[in-house]
């Protein structure tokens, strides 16, 4: 495993889980709270991502960090989506 491509997927999963936090205002956790679900969706987002494709996503091209950062945003704000719903769904 490569730290550059943890710390990648991590930063962009705190950021998907922000964007999707704001975009969504009935479903933020807050700003610690999206960055944290989205932290824990990037992650195991990217490492889903290098399961699925291996031979690009364990490199530093630019192809495979563009690769990580979409995927690992994405995951990142869909975990952050999930968590929130869930949590106005115990709330009522």
């Amino acid at each position: 495993m490569d730290y550059a491509l943890l710390i990648i997927q991590l930063i962009s999963g705190a950021l998907g889980g922000n964007v999707a936090g704001a975009l969504l205002k009935n479903q933020s956790l807050g700003t610690f709270g999206n960055a944290i679900a989205g932290i824990v969706g990037g992650g195991i987002g990217g490492q889903l991502l290098e399961l699925a494709f291996p031979t690009t996503a364990g490199s530093l091209d630019q192809t495979s960090i563009i690769t990580q950062i979409l995927g690992c945003g994405f995951s990142g704000g869909l975990l952050m989506a999930i968590v929130g719903a869930a949590r106005n769904a115990t709330a009522k």
